[in-house]
């Protein structure tokens, strides 16, 4: 059975399932691999706007399968630490493939996202959380450190970096109530938290394509800008674009009548 599945409830929305829920959707070198090139299609995918990111069952992504920890096939048939080097960091890329992807992407986070499930949510653009939700960084538990898969990034802009420091260094869990609080999600789901992120999606939907695609890339870049006013720089091409985007569609309107 695939590790992942893929639906598109509506051609301009999808719904992209980790769907290994008898290990808590674990990252094993098969799904890891699947959500490479799933990612690189929906990016190529003109009709898709938005993509809202599950588990399946009970789970989010419970982290690294440990099980297999360093799989064989991952390593390129090197020897460990290149071998290692290799596994680390394709599961690290998945953090800049989901923040590098044209479409806004939603975590719904719907149980356990415990390391690397954390990191993977942490690079969504927008998460919310049902009431099974739990968040831990996990990596210091088990022996190795506490920053992993881009956690030391993501996680202090997000929360700040005295949470973050707690977090990380503690990993203690986190539960939905507690994650509204210290700005972790944005919103919590009462009851069907794909539901609610599929809401979500369609709002993203009725705005303008480019003014979306353009809003993601510019947060993005903002958050490395030096200054307010390298920013403003940002900004203001981005909006001369997307107005130009725009007179062209009232153009082609017009003149289609």
């Amino acid at each position: 059975m695939p590790p992942l599945s893929l639906t598109y409830p509506r051609p301009d929305i999808a719904v992209l399932t980790l769907d290994r829920p008898e290990k808590l959707n674990a990252l094993s070198f098969e799904l890891v691999e699947a959500l490479h090139s799933t990612l690189d299609d929906i990016h190529r995918n003109n009709e898709c706007r938005v993509v809202v990111l599950t588990g399946a069952g009970r789970g989010f992504c419970s982290g690294l399968d440990l099980s297999d920890p360093n799989p064989s096939e991952a390593g390129g048939g090197l020897e460990f630490p290149r071998s290692g080097m290799r596994w680390q960091e394709r599961i690290a890329e998945l953090t800049t493939r989901i923040q590098n992807l044209r479409q806004p992407v939603i975590a719904a986070v719907n149980g356990p996202a415990y390391g690397g499930g954390f990191a993977i949510a942490l690079a969504a653009d927008i998460r919310i959380a049902g009431p099974g939700a739990r968040f831990c960084t996990q990596f210091i538990k088990l022996g190795i450190g506490g920053c992993d898969i881009g956690v030391s990034y993501t996680l202090p802009r997000i929360v700040g970096a005295g949470q973050a420091f707690d977090l990380i260094l503690t990993a203690r869990t986190v539960a939905a109530d507690e994650a509204l609080r210290l700005g972790l999600v944005s919103r919590l789901s009462a009851d069907d938290v794909v539901a609610d992120a599929l809401a979500i999606a369609e709002t993203l939907c009725s705005y303008g394509k480019f003014g979306v695609e353009s809003t993601k890339q510019v947060l993005w870049a903002n958050l490395e800008a030096p200054s307010l006013q390298a920013a403003l720089h940002v900004e203001n091409r981005s909006q001369i674009l997307a107005a130009s985007a725009q007179i062209d569609l009232a153009a082609k309107a017009f003149g289609d009548r």
